[in-house]
């Protein structure tokens, strides 16, 4: 049984909200007033060790390239999760080379070139990633969110609704098809979220989030129910780390770009770097200085 943490709030200053004052009320400065921060996830040893592990392994000249390039694989999946994407992205490149067949291979190198805003290789690892194995679900959740951050939101949809169809009661599916619909229009983004409602787990916490964007409950009642059911302190960063990244989505559609952004680097800020909100929230940092950029021109 977990030891239930006891989390402590911490009221944030004005340095901390920075240029929230300009572009949000003073409803908006409340909320983040009370904020639950997070610590820092620390680097798991277990990983460095099984990193260190895998590097003596693939000095070993006898295994055959299937196997290298499963461990290949499999060391990039490591160094991801500690934050080394540049190293996890040429494991990825030297286990296709090895086994042009390695679906999760292409998937991963998918997701380094979203964030590198290399948008035709990503499409191209994530179709070739659906033609090795049509049933690789998350494949199509990253060619959907490619399309989306590729400015392709009416292709995104039919991606991003066929992961959500696959577990219609995961409320973030829903959110990440919500954020295509919406950047459509903000009526077929309402219309969408309203209409599969019925059927998300209303014991999930992020359940509470899709009623936020609904506008049937407040960012307050939200922030106040991150602690919910949470047992260690490992499971509160990692919840905060989805919070902090759907709130600053909620914001910047609002047009609340600068507490969008402080929400977006407090995403960045717990380290849980194989998740999917910290993987994503510096291309939103990114997205809001070029609407800023815009704005000002």
């Amino acid at each position: 049984m977990h030891k239930l943490v006891r989390p402590l709030f911490f009221t944030l200053s004005a340095v901390i909200l920075g240029g929230c004052a300009q572009t949000s009320g003073n409803q908006d400065t409340t909320q983040m007033g009370n904020l639950l921060l997070a610590e820092p996830a620390p680097v798991n040893p277990r990983s460095q060790l099984a990193i260190a592990r895998y590097n003596q392994i693939l000095g070993n000249g006898e295994l055959s390239d299937d196997d290298k390039a499963d461990l290949h694989f499999q060391r990039g999946m490591l160094y991801d999760s500690v934050g080394l994407g540049g190293l996890a992205q040429f494991d990825y490149s030297q286990a296709i080379t090895l086994n042009p067949t390695l679906a999760e291979a292409y998937n991963s190198m998918g997701i380094h070139y979203i964030q590198q805003r290399e948008f035709v290789q990503a499409y191209e690892a994530f179709d070739s990633t659906l033609e090795i194995n049509p049933d690789y679900d998350f494949a199509f959740l990253n060619r959907g969110i490619a399309l989306y951050y590729g400015g392709r939101a009416d292709l995104a949809v039919s991606d991003l609704n066929t992961f959500q169809a696959k577990d219609v009661s995961d409320p973030f599916r829903a959110l990440w098809a919500f954020f295509a619909y919406h950047e459509i229009s903000e009526q077929q983004g309402s219309e969408y979220l309203a209409s599969v409602r019925s059927e998300l787990d209303n014991s999930h916490w992020a359940t509470n989030l899709i009623d936020l964007f609904l506008g049937v409950k407040t960012e307050n009642e939200v922030l106040s129910s991150l602690i919910d059911g949470v047992g260690s302190q490992k499971e509160l960063t990692d919840r905060l780390c989805e919070a902090y990244f759907y709130l600053g989505k909620l914001h910047s559609m609002r047009g609340n770009r600068g507490i969008a952004a402080n929400y977006f680097k407090l995403a960045l800020s717990t380290n849980v770097f194989d998740y999917v909100e910290h993987r994503y929230a510096r291309m939103e940092l990114s997205r809001l200085r070029r609407q800023h950029e815009t704005t000002d021109q």
